[in-house]
């Protein structure tokens, strides 16, 4: 069973790469005729998901999509960012109540 601190961990590390995925559509949004890359999310063996990217099939997205993109992603990071600094917090009340 895998622990909260790798589950959030996991997480954070999808949203960093939706994030990267969707800065580098917003920074490349003038260039013509460049396929756009789009985070996919992949969930391997043992419930950990993480963020992989792959060639978009629509070269072209609006830029608000982009934008909002990018909130959902920073929102998703501190969501796991929490979980992850809560179960730290507890895996040492316990470490401490033990000793």
């Amino acid at each position: 069973m895998p622990s909260a601190l790798s589950i959030s961990l996991a997480g954070m590390q999808a949203a960093q790469t939706a994030l990267n995925v969707s800065g580098q559509r917003i920074a490349n949004a003038a260039t013509q005729g460049l396929r756009q890359p789009d985070p996919v999310a992949s969930e391997p063996a043992r419930a950990r998901a993480t963020g992989v990217v792959a060639a978009a099939d629509n070269p072209v997205t609006p830029l608000t999509q982009d934008v909002v993109s990018q909130l959902q992603a920073k929102n998703t990071f501190l969501a796991n960012l929490a979980v992850f600094k809560a179960a730290d917090q507890m895996a040492g009340a316990l470490l401490k109540a033990k000793a």
